[in-house]
């Protein structure tokens, strides 16, 4: 019986539902969703009487641009929404009543970003981070819905995200980043403009505080941090003596935490080799004292991208991705202590026990250590494969086994995908994660050589039918490695990558530059070596064919990353290929130029490993 191919449309086909919100008196949840091509906001109710099949839901926006978030008012039927136009990542913000479908524009400045920061307890005011000021900075603005009043709060040169109220709301709580690995909390008094550190001291490596919640009493804060720690640990701070203690120390992060408005119920992630584990605590009467709570048990290999608590604490929306399931919300009963189901995501019609999910595997690299990856074999797979290695962007960021229609296309077409997690990877510890700070930075492309080499060795891959691909910081590794170790690839994929460290970092957006700075080096430091290091530099090395994509609106990684590469593989005569699209950012969003952009992608592959 000959396998059924379908096409990468009905691959495409296959929905998400993310960013999840619960309605103030519990019954509906809103949710973003790309049914309509682009992600729009819906709702659904989750009032099911103990049914497990979701309800048909209710498209709530309009907009046929992004919608980034959707988040419901604490004592009324109102969202507030944040949204960009063709990927800027210049959102604006929006109000949405469920009785009315129209939305009222809060903000109108399009070059302006504005980053929503939460919602007052009454419901009456919203704070919010701008660059309206200065681009490369953000302050903290709050605005009254009510008239659109507004007072700034706090201006400072730095990137200031006000995080939430405290639950009297008189206070505000700000994360003030220094780089990807290191921010300051700032506590911010509303009546006075008080902006108090709580995270006094200077601190030269990790110092990450996340997911601050106040506890029940007040008197400190819930959160995760690995300030002088290898990893992501559950920590208290005392908001009196800012003194940090830790309450937990695992060998893997805490990736989220969640508390409830009252501080009562806590639910932490743990991220154990990149699969997601959820527990469950009573903290009314403070850690010490806790009890832990019956929790949902999740589907081998699943992952957790986001926590929701409704306002009573009986509900927790569950966000969960599986690589061989499409990503979908839960909401768990904790009276009741059952799950039920929210949203039911499409599967494009294809039969969903045709995906596949990868084995968790590691291989050698140079200096002896392991390199964790996620290999995904085609089903009945034989030896000798056309295999695409994939590189994750950040670098601080981690490859996880959640689904990649991308991925399954492939795979559904008789590749193999290696997706690697090499060295500057997050969710390894922090030493790990160093391990390619500026002059290291080509000691993670010597892992990628290291997984060419595997999987020759290993019988898995045809040696002369390996493909590197890669987005954003992973198109610079892909430009890197063709450059590097040229004889190793039969073929490459570039998506909105970085050509060039110089240009790249004039270029970014003025907010960017001292975050990316501080992981590849600076200008003023170490123009030498970014000069050294940029693929732009060593094209005359290049063999691999190459295919180049990119967004006109980047504010990431500017188009002109990828104009430098493709002329210059013009002159060189090297085959290139590339699409460039003008109503794009960072990636592809919109589902009529990823129908354009993915299946040239697999022509191209299908050319240079399959003819």
């Amino acid at each position: 019986m000959t396998k059924e191919l379908y096409g990468f449309e009905q691959y495409l086909n296959v929905r998400a539902a993310t960013g999840a919100s619960i309605s103030p008196d519990g019954q509906r949840l809103s949710f973003l969703t790309d049914i309509t091509g682009v992600a729009e906001a819906w709702c659904v109710s989750i009032d099911q009487r103990g049914s497990q099949e979701p309800s048909w839901p209710e498209q709530l926006t309009f907009r046929s641009e992004r919608v980034a978030s959707a988040t419901f008012a604490p004592h009324e039927d109102v969202l507030l929404v944040t949204g960009d136009i063709g990927g800027n990542e210049r959102a604006q913000l929006f109000l949405l009543r469920l009785d009315d479908p129209r939305l009222q524009a809060l903000t109108n400045k399009p070059e302006v970003m504005h980053a929503f920061g939460g919602w007052s307890p009454d419901g009456e005011r919203i704070v919010y981070g701008s660059n309206e000021r200065d681009a490369r900075f953000f302050d903290v603005y709050e605005m009254n819905i009510r008239n659109g009043e507004r007072r700034l709060l706090l201006q400072q040169d730095g990137s200031n995200m006000p995080l939430r109220y405290s639950p009297d709301g008189t206070q505000i709580l700000v994360s003030r980043l220094e780089s990807e690995s290191r921010n300051k909390l700032i506590l911010i008094d509303i009546a006075t403009g008080e902006a108090r550190d709580l995270t006094p001291g200077n601190y030269s490596g990790f110092a990450a505080h996340r997911y601050p919640f106040w506890s029940t009493d007040c008197k400190g804060l819930y959160l995760v941090s690995n300030r002088e720690r290898e990893f992501l640990s559950l920590a208290y701070l005392d908001l009196e003596t800012t003194e940090l203690s830790y309450l937990s120390d695992l060998s893997w992060d805490i990736e989220a935490l969640a508390v409830t408005k009252d501080g009562a119920k806590m639910a932490t992630v743990i991220n154990e080799d990149g699969i997601s584990r959820i527990e469950l605590f009573d903290v009314t009467q403070g850690w010490e004292q806790r009890r832990p709570l019956l929790a949902p048990t999740l589907p081998t290999k699943s992952v957790v991208p986001g926590l929701t608590w409704s306002n009573s604490g009986e509900k927790l929306a569950i966000t969960l991705s599986c690589a061989d399931e499409p990503t979908d919300i839960w909401v768990w009963d904790l009276d009741g202590g059952h799950i039920q189901r929210a949203t039911l995501s499409s599967s494009g019609g294809i039969p969903r026990e045709t995906f596949v999910n990868p084995s968790l595997v590691r291989y050698p690299t140079f200096d002896g250590r392991d390199i964790p990856a996620f290999l995904y074999l085609p089903k009945d797979a034989p030896k000798d494969l056309p295999v695409v290695i994939s590189v994750h962007g950040g670098p601080e960021s981690q490859e996880r086994p959640i689904f990649n229609p991308i991925y399954q296309y492939l795979l559904a077409r008789g590749y193999a995908v290696l997706a690697t997690n090499v060295r500057g990877s997050t969710g390894y510890g922090a030493t790990y994660q160093s391990l390619d700070d500026v002059r290291k930075r080509m000691d993670s492309v010597a892992d990628l050589q290291a997984a060419a080499m595997w999987l020759r060795e290993s019988g898995i891959a045809d040696p002369k039918r390996i493909a590197i691909y890669g987005g954003s910081y992973g198109g610079f590794m892909v430009l890197s490695a063709i450059t590097t170790y040229p004889e190793l690839w039969a073929a490459a994929v570039d998506i909105v990558g970085i050509a060039n460290f110089v240009t790249f970092l004039e270029n970014t957006g003025p907010w960017r530059r001292r975050w990316r700075e501080a992981e590849y080096g600076s200008l003023e430091a170490d123009r030498e070596f970014l000069e050294r290091i940029s693929p732009i530099h060593s094209v005359d090395k290049i063999t691999a064919p190459l295919f180049v994509v990119h967004g006109a609106n980047d504010p990431r990684v500017p188009v002109g990353e990828t104009e430098q590469i493709v002329s210059a593989l013009k002159d060189q005569g090297v085959p290139v290929e590339h699409l460039v699209f003008s109503d794009e950012g960072h990636g592809l969003i919109k589902r009529v130029n990823r129908l354009k952009a993915y299946p040239s992608i697999v022509r191209f592959l299908d050319i240079h490993l399959k003819s």
